[in-house]
């Protein structure tokens, strides 16, 4: 007898986590891989989060919390917001979330049902429109330009058909590190609110910028969510930590779903938590290697044959045209770890219809690192 298998579960693999598996292979046989393949920061996280949770571990029994999360963390969150955008939020209006991802997952859960139609940009963070898929409503791709920074903008929106229910924007963006400036994010929220349109507004990678602030959307609307996480400018990836501001016409049915799905974020990581926001000078310098990692990157790729990049304003990726060395990225890729031991993303994973053109570096990792990455790819192609 054959066993039913949900359809559900028929959606695209996460590129990069395949990726990232080939490249700890490669790494347990050869020991000589350069990770520029995932967003994961490369340094641990503050030291003042690590003694925190020390601390929590002598002292705190570690139980279940309220689903919304610990009061002291919620209110350290809406003084964030005080703190870096002139935002008032009440600690009422804050989600704590297990990672980003959780948050993901359970606001579109909370703003959309099936059937309903949300627009993503192409190339985007690949998991909105798998976990959009696998929940039965239909992401609408939007095929972003060089000329709007790969965002999307209302003329991009006014050309689809059908209408939208939502609408997923990312500033910085996964993968080509784009910003929208205060202005696009304005009139972004003032279109979404005349058309009845959810704007969801993921702004994890908030506060590793290089050049202007990034603009919250909270700052033009109280209608979206907004989703932010640890794991980025925090670099608390494995504490899996997110949150979300929520409108209060979805807090009670954000509750109730989470509530089901999760009961509460990790206790330990929501304690340890806290003291992040009191270690911003670590964090800081953390910025800095970024900004000489890209400084390096941009300056080296092209030297080396990667000569059609993104801007880079945020995040720590280089998104590159990369249809003057290949038609396949995905190959070009796998390649180009098997020979030189740098492993980087393919543009598939983010774009399924122009991806095989474009490929991912992250240069979250050391300065080194970067440097001997650069020196391999310009060997290689040389």
């Amino acid at each position: 007898m054959t066993l039913k298998v949900a359809r559900r579960g028929n959606i695209p693999p996460f590129i990069v986590m395949d990726v990232m598996r080939a490249a700890f292979e490669r790494e347990a046989a050869k020991g000589d891989v350069l990770h520029l393949e995932v967003g994961q920061p490369s340094t641990p996280a503050p030291a003042g989060v690590i003694a925190a949770a020390k601390a929590a571990l002598d002292a705190d029994k570690l139980g279940y919390t309220d689903t919304f999360g610990i009061p002291s963390l919620r209110q350290a969150i809406a003084r964030h917001y005080r703190d870096w955008y002139g935002v008032e939020v009440a600690p009422e209006q804050v989600f704590v979330t297990t990672g980003s991802s959780a948050a993901f997952v359970v606001s579109f859960l909370a703003a959309f049902d099936p059937g309903d139609r949300v627009a993503v940009a192409e190339p985007g963070y690949p998991c909105y429109r798998n976990i959009l898929s696998a929940l039965g409503i239909e992401p609408v791709g939007l095929a972003t330009t060089e000329e709007s920074r790969f965002q999307p903008t209302p003329a991009l929106l006014d050309s689809v058909e059908g209408g939208l229910d939502g609408l997923i924007v990312a500033s910085p963006s996964n993968p080509t590190g784009t910003m929208l400036s205060a202005d696009e994010i304005r009139a972004l929220a003032g279109y979404c609110h005349d058309r009845g349109i959810r704007l969801i507004s993921d702004e994890i990678y908030h506060g590793i910028c290089y050049g202007e602030r990034g603009a919250s959307a909270l700052e033009f609307t109280r209608d979206a969510v907004v989703i932010n996480s640890f794991s980025k400018y925090f670099s608390m990836t494995g504490w899996r930590l997110g949150w979300m501001v929520i409108p209060a016409d979805l807090a009670r049915a954000i509750e109730c779903l989470a509530q089901n799905l999760y009961i509460s974020p990790p206790s330990l990581s929501q304690v340890a938590a806290v003291a992040a926001f009191d270690c911003h000078d670590e964090l800081q310098a953390n910025v800095a290697r970024y900004a000489a990692n890209r400084e390096l990157l941009l300056e080296r790729l092209p030297a080396a044959g990667f000569d059609h990049l993104a801007p880079a304003q945020g995040a720590f990726y280089i998104y590159a045209d990369v249809s003057k060395l290949t038609n396949d990225s995905e190959d070009f890729c796998r390649r180009m770890l098997a020979e030189t031991g740098v492993a980087t993303t393919p543009g598939l994973d983010f774009d399924p219809h122009r991806g095989r053109a474009f490929m991912r570096f992250s240069f979250a990792g050391s300065t080194d690192e970067m440097d001997e990455a650069a020196s391999r790819l310009a060997a290689w192609l040389g």
